[in-house]
């Protein structure tokens, strides 16, 4: 599939789907609180199995419960529709699952 650059507006719209969710750094950023460790690395396996199907990966970092999550396409050096898609499967499980956003 390929990426398609979004525009100002798109992104704007997309955000004010996804709680938590900002740019920062010219990417999507969100930062979440799971209720353990064990619920933060299962988010991440279960997100790294989408994210390998779309094969558009995520910058993402964990420390025990938390995990922070930089979306960009890289290819276009903008965020693209593929990081507004994977941004709405992470936030669908990541509420399914309880995770807080963090500020």
């Amino acid at each position: 599939m390929r990426a398609r650059r979004l525009t100002d507006t798109e992104i704007a719209d997309a955000l004010k789907l996804l709680p938590g969710w900002r740019i920062e750094s010219g990417k999507l950023h969100v930062k979440w609180k799971f209720t353990g460790f064990p619920e933060a690395i299962g988010f991440m396996s279960a997100i790294a199995a989408e994210a390998q199907a779309m094969d558009h990966h995520p910058e993402w970092f964990n420390v025990w419960a938390y995990i922070t999550v930089d979306l960009i396409t890289h290819d276009l050096k903008a965020i693209s529709d593929l990081d507004t898609a994977l941004a709405r499967k992470m936030q669908a499980l990541a509420s399914r699952l309880g995770a807080e956003p963090q500020v």
